[in-house]
C-alpha cells in the first residue's frame, strides 16, 4: 500500500486544503472541527455540507454557515399525520418506513421502474432544494421524482460526493467488476494520501505496482 505518513494526522485551522482533500474524514471528526472553528450549527449539518463549509474556511478563513435549508424540525411528523400522496412535506422523517411508501407508490405508477445505486442522496437533495427555493412538493412529488430518477440513464456528478462518484468510476472503467471489489478499492484509497478520486486511485496503484518491480 502506498504511504500515508504525510497525511495530516488531524484537523487543524493550519493545515493546507491539500492536507484536508488527500485525507478522510469521519463525521465525528468534521463535527467537532466544524466547532471549534465557529461554523453555525455545526452538529446539525451533513457530511458533505461540513466538508463544504471547512474547505470554505480554509480557503477564505470565514466560517459560515453552508446551506439554506431549516436545520430545526417542529411540529408534528409527517409520518403521524397520515403520509399521502396529496400531503405537503413539512416534518419528513428518512426512516425505511418512509422509503418502503415511496417504492410501493412508485411502483404502483410505473410497475418497471427498478431502484438504482444513488437514487435516495439525490432525492434527499431534490427535495431539500424544491422546499429551500419556496417550493411546497408533495409525497406525491415526491414519488414522481424518484420514478424519473430512477428512470435516468446516467446521473450527473455528485460534488461532494466522493464515495459515490468512486464506486461510479470504477464500475465504469472494468464492467467485469462487482461492487464488493468497487467498495474494496474505496477502502484502500482512504489510506492513500491522495486526492479521493478513481484517478487518484489507478495513478496510486501504478505507482506501487511500479516500485515492486
Amino acid at each position: 500500500m502506498v504511504s500515508c505518513r504525510s497525511m495530516a494526522k488531524a484537523l487543524s485551522p493550519m493545515m493546507t486544503l491539500r492536507d484536508f482533500e488527500n485525507g478522510y474524514w469521519y463525521l465525528d471528526q468534521l463535527k467537532n472541527f466544524a466547532e471549534r472553528i465557529g461554523i453555525p450549527a455545526a452538529k446539525k449539518l451533513r457530511k458533505d455540507e461540513l466538508e463544504k463549509a471547512i474547505v470554505a474556511f480554509l480557503r477564505t478563513g470565514n466560517a459560515a454557515l453552508p446551506t439554506k435549508r431549516s436545520l430545526r424540525k417542529t411540529g408534528v411528523k409527517d409520518v403521524e399525520r397520515g403520509r399521502n400522496l396529496k400531503l405537503r412535506i413539512e416534518n419528513y422523517t428518512s426512516n425505511r418506513e418512509t422509503k418502503n411508501f415511496i417504492v410501493e407508490q412508485a411502483r404502483m405508477m410505473a410497475p418497471d421502474v427498478r431502484e438504482k445505486s444513488g437514487v435516495w442522496y439525490r432525492l434527499n437533495r431534490w427535495r431539500e432544494e424544491q422546499i429551500t427555493s419556496g417550493e411546497h412538493p408533495t409525497y406525491g412529488d415526491l414519488v414522481r421524482q424518484y420514478i424519473v430518477l430512477n428512470k435516468m440513464e446516467r446521473f450527473e456528478r455528485v460534488p461532494h460526493g466522493r464515495y459515490i462518484n468512486f464506486v461510479a468510476d470504477f464500475l465504469e472503467a472494468d464492467k467485469r467488476a462487482t461492487r464488493a471489489e468497487a467498495v474494496a478499492a474505496w477502502t484502500e484509497l482512504k489510506d492513500l494520501d491522495v486526492p479521493k478520486d478513481y484517478v487518484a486511485w489507478v495513478k496510486a496503484r501504478a505507482k506501487r505496482k511500479g516500485k515492486s518491480r
